[in-house]
């Protein structure tokens, strides 16, 4: 019997914000999922825009040159319709972190919250303590993960692996299972 090597990657997930960017890595080999690194990326509240979205673009990149990884996830925009400013500055953002993947010839690929949180929990507006549990759950951590932008930026690393590799395959049958 041909035995297939599963091939290891590297996924990146990131909750975009324009003062604290939560970021995530797990390494994805298969059905397994490990955590490589998590954390933040704080960038100040009193500097001009163009200074935020350089900061945020310089340590976004470092976390990107850090680790070989084989693609980025990010949450895609939402926005109430009450604050549309709001969607714009973090358009912003979204589009130095796409430049970031980008310049690194990554792959560079967007779910919406409700996408992930249904992913996770089966719940599209699941609230962020429910999310913190089952990316605790999935990654085998002693604690859930902290602070909520980080456990977010790994719910959208998770939600690339479970959507792209081997598990993806699965997932499309089951839902077509269900239509039926």
């Amino acid at each position: 019997m041909k035995q297939t090597q599963l091939k290891e990657q590297l996924i990146l997930g990131v909750d975009p914000g324009l003062q604290l960017t939560g970021y995530g890595i797990i390494k994805s080999s298969g059905s397994n999922v490990t955590l490589v690194e998590a954390g933040v990326i704080r960038v100040s509240r009193s500097q001009s825009l163009p200074a935020r979205l350089s900061e945020l673009y310089e340590g976004i990149s470092e976390v990107i040159k850090t680790y070989p990884l084989s693609a980025i996830a990010i949450e895609q925009l939402y926005s109430h319709y009450e604050r549309p400013r709001t969607a714009i500055l973090m358009g912003h953002a979204r589009g130095v972190l796409f430049l970031a993947g980008a310049h690194a010839s990554l792959d560079v690929y967007s779910y919406a919250a409700t996408q992930v949180k249904k992913l996770l929990t089966g719940n599209g507006r699941a609230p962020k303590d429910q999310m913190q549990r089952a990316i605790q759950m999935q990654l085998r951590l002693k604690e859930p993960p902290d602070p909520p932008d980080v456990a977010d930026a790994l719910a959208i690393a998770l939600c690339h692996h479970f959507s792209s590799g081997p598990t993806a395959k699965l997932l499309l049958q089951s839902k077509s299972e269900k239509s039926k």
